[in-house]
């Protein structure tokens, strides 16, 4: 059985997650139309700014049988002072020789490049979808989780990667928690205060608040590992099309005297609809949004921020209270939350005070390569 790769063939990349995973499997794509737009270096805002990438699809007989992106963040390089590669929108069977293959081209990338080094999935930032699944394989993701299956961290440590960076992913029940435990003298402050106010994340006032929003992202997330500012068109291009899913009364932006503070995003969780809808909008995508209606309504946070200033003052806790306090009365009967980090101790204090359980721990693998190409 002949084994070839191919590059920037967008059809077998995208089919290929469906024909390697059973379908009974947690794994959702996204949705076709905005996987060809992440890839597409007339519009992704990473690839327009001097981002290189290649999309590398292993083909078994024709058939496509792993994939994965291998890209270059050169504001990250330049932020951290790295020379790295990275790869991202990695599925594949389980198939080391394929797998040897693919990352064979990945690491030829890094080396053209000048790069030293090899690390991910980054799908395409830190700012993106992170990780590789190593326990929870059985859970489904919330939306903008990742899943990978439990074959890939092995095969990666085959190929001289290393795991670090641990991660995990979390839900909880909102009619579970007590919203009350959750308030510190802080935050009832806030909450008692004139001063203070909560400006929904509505379409009315969409681009106002989103910027907002990115400002608080950039500020509260300054000193994070591998965090890159985002542009305004880094941030609309990620986050523009979310306007059209939000629930108003999840979002919100916090204001002391009117000045942006901090933020939490909290979005239906659109996995179901796209999973039953084979991650494309053709006939089967209207039976899928009418299902996923019809099922108990799950929600996802995606985002949490609070300016440095503001930290440490209750801001963290009053906005949580409210988003809790929304999802409770709007009926939602479970709540994910994408990926922390086992460094960001505040953050895993928060999950642990409304009860979250983990979901997934991930991780990120990396290679330093001993060549480099001139």
């Amino acid at each position: 059985m002949s084994l070839t790769l191919v590059r920037n063939d967008f059809e077998s990349f995208f089919r290929t997650p469906f024909a390697v995973y059973p379908r009974d499997t947690p794994y959702v794509s996204p949705m076709r139309s905005d996987l060809k737009r992440y890839l597409d270096p007339r519009k992704n805002p990473l690839l327009k700014a001097g981002g290189a990438l290649e999309a590398l699809t292993v083909l078994r007989d024709g058939r496509p049988v792993a994939r994965a992106t291998a890209h270059r963040h050169p504001a990250s390089n330049a932020r951290h002072g790295l020379s790295r590669s990275y790869f991202g929108f990695l599925d594949a069977a389980d198939d080391l020789e394929a797998l040897a293959l693919l990352f064979r081209e990945v690491e030829t990338f890094a080396r053209r490049h000048g790069d030293t080094e090899v690390m991910g999935p980054f799908n395409l930032t830190a700012m993106q979808q992170v990780g590789l699944v190593t326990e929870g394989f059985e859970h489904a993701p919330f939306t903008d989780m990742v899943w990978s299956p439990p074959w890939l961290p092995a095969r990666l440590e085959e190929l001289g990667y290393s795991a670090e960076f641990p991660m995990s992913t979390f839900h909880f029940s909102p009619a579970d928690v007590d919203r009350n435990r959750l308030l510190s003298p802080g935050a009832k402050a806030i909450l008692e205060s004139d001063d203070w106010t909560f400006a929904p994340i509505d379409r009315k006032r969409f681009k106002m608040r989103m910027e907002e929003a990115r400002h608080c992202l950039n500020a509260g997330f300054d000193a994070n590992p591998m965090f890159v500012p985002l542009t305004a068109e880094e941030f609309e291009f990620q986050a523009g099309e979310m306007m059209w899913v939000l629930d108003p009364a999840l979002s919100s932006v916090i204001h002391y005297k009117g000045r942006p503070m901090g933020v939490v995003i909290c979005i239906p969780d659109l996995n179901p609809f796209v999973k039953g809808a084979g991650a494309t909008y053709g006939p089967r995508a209207l039976w899928s949004w009418l299902k996923m209606r019809s099922r108990p309504k799950q929600a996802v946070i995606i985002l949490y921020s609070v300016l440095p200033e503001a930290q440490g003052q209750g801001v963290n806790p009053a906005m949580l209270w409210r988003v809790v306090g929304a999802l409770q009365q709007r009926g939602y009967v479970d709540c994910g939350g994408t990926w922390i980090a086992d460094v960001n101790g505040a953050s895993l204090r928060q999950l642990e005070r409304i009860g979250g359980e983990r979901l997934h721990r991930t991780h990120l693998f990396r290679k330093t390569l001993t060549e480099v190409e001139a």
